[in-house]
């Protein structure tokens, strides 16, 4: 029962980091990159393995993977700002 708790609350917290950098690649790049559509699994087709990004249609595209270091990177930046001004 607890493992299951666990795997969804691991699975939450991917899907607000995964999503929070979307928002974030979309805004800083004003539109020029953009996310993984995550159903597709473009990344699997398009890029190398493991890689972050790759080039599509002229466009840079972020993977899931990557979207998720973005949303992390967000949220770390947040916390040092906050801890600094508290």
């Amino acid at each position: 029962m607890e493992e299951g708790l666990a795997l969804i609350a691991w699975l939450s917290v991917e899907f607000i980091l995964i999503y929070t950098g979307k928002g974030v690649i979309t805004t800083l790049s004003i539109g020029r990159w953009r996310g993984e559509q995550i159903s597709k699994k473009e990344g699997r087709t398009y890029s190398a393995a493991g890689s972050l990004s790759f080039m599509r249609d002229g466009q840079r595209v972020i993977t899931a993977n990557g979207l998720f270091f973005a949303g992390l990177s967000f949220y770390v930046a947040l916390a040092i700002l906050l801890l600094y001004f508290a």
